[in-house]
């Protein structure tokens, strides 16, 4: 295994490519399958994820190579973004778009899986929103070549390599890394593109948008936010991260495009020990845990506000306790994911006791509440 760096000192874009030697497959011991890719492209809000996934297919389509654009802002409806405001607080409740992410993915293995014609995807069923997305995105971005009749339609996609580009923030690694699991499973190539951009910029774009995000979330996302690290996670090393303070460049779309190439090149092989299942077990782990703890965090900050307005305490005194508890429950769930995914791993034939690691992460939680409220009950007297 090699590991073969290209770096633009100009724009700071640097291509960290994970090379090896795989054989592509045939089908029916005849055609070959088409290659595909999956490409991960990742950023806040407003650092022109958009704006690239638009410029992009002409440069795709100029390599003859096909592209389907699958944008998580079109396929997730905005009450899926749950926002807990505060004074100086906004907390994500992420567990409704969780949902909408996986049913993402299982609409794409699902249409990965099929014959790849434009019967298969009407056989494939499915009445979900997220399925008649994406095969009207099949459709009208033109993915699959139509017969005219004089030839039948082949049993898999063409020969053109397709990219499919999934548009989205991408914060966790844990997100990008499910994507990293579907093309493992079906052998295709992954890459991803992390688009670095300043907050300020990334705030002022926003708000030309037509339906902006809330800027509190993107402030929330920017503290969050963890880029590739293939230091850290060995499966990110097809990764690219573009500085994108004034436009694209086309040194920057060249670069893009050794990076896909890279990953054409180089499908996943899906590994025959169970080193990955680890890694799915730890993460779902962590997940678990961090819900679990959110949901008590929850019921004890409400338990402390009711006993609050029980108790008559001043608004000023009431508004101050909950912005106060709201960032501590925030601050909470944060280290307890990051300590999580860091200090539990899944030994051969072991298990965590999640039930223990959330009631003793939440005593300490407790603990932390109720030294805020005797500090505000002593301002109310």
């Amino acid at each position: 295994m090699v590991a073969g760096d290209v770096v633009d000192e100009n724009k700071k874009s640097t291509i960290s490519v994970e090379t090896s030697s795989v054989l592509m497959d045939t089908v029916s011991g005849e055609t070959e399958r088409a290659r595909i890719c999956l490409c991960v492209l990742c950023g806040l809000p407003g650092a022109g994820k958009s704006t690239l996934a638009h410029i992009l297919p002409d440069h795709i389509h100029k390599r003859g190579w096909r592209i389907l654009v699958l944008s998580y802002d079109e396929i997730i409806p905005e009450e899926a973004y749950d926002l807990r405001k505060g004074d100086n607080d906004a907390y994500m409740d992420t567990s409704s778009w969780k949902v909408y992410r996986q049913e993402v993915l299982q609409c794409l293995d699902r249409f990965l899986q099929s014959e790849h014609t434009p019967e298969c995807l009407t056989a494939s069923g499915g009445d979900s929103n997220t399925w008649a997305y994406l095969t009207r995105a099949v459709h009208e971005q033109k993915v699959l070549k139509v017969s005219d009749g004089s030839l039948p339609l082949v049993s898999r996609l063409d020969n053109e390599p397709l990219v499919i580009l999934l548009d989205d923030n991408f914060y966790y690694p844990s997100m990008r890394y499910e994507v990293y699991q579907l093309a493992r499973k079906c052998s295709l190539g992954f890459c991803q593109l992390y688009l670095q951009c300043p907050l300020n910029s990334c705030l002022t774009r926003n708000q030309a948008r037509s339906c902006p995000v809330p800027d509190k979330i993107i402030v929330e996302m920017e503290k969050r936010i963890e880029p590739p690290n293939p230091l850290k996670n060995p499966w990110e090393q097809n990764s690219l991260t573009m500085t994108n303070a004034n436009g694209f460049s086309q040194q920057d779309i060249e670069m893009l495009m050794q990076l896909i190439a890279a990953a054409f090149d180089n499908p996943l092989i899906p590994i025959q020990d169970n080193t990955e299942q680890k890694e799915a077990d730890r993460l779902c782990c962590a997940s678990s845990i961090v819900h679990q703890a959110d949901q008590a965090c929850r019921r004890l900050v409400s338990q402390a506000m009711r006993e609050a307005k029980e108790h008559k305490w001043a608004p000023g005194v009431m508004k101050s306790l909950a912005a106060e508890l709201n960032q501590l429950k925030t601050r909470f769930l944060e280290d307890l994911r990051k300590k999580s995914l860091q200090g539990y791993p899944i030994s051969p034939g072991g298990t965590i006791n999640v039930e223990l690691v959330v009631n003793r992460a939440v005593a300490v939680f407790e603990q932390e509440k109720d030294d805020i409220i005797r500090k505000h009950a002593t301002n109310n007297m």
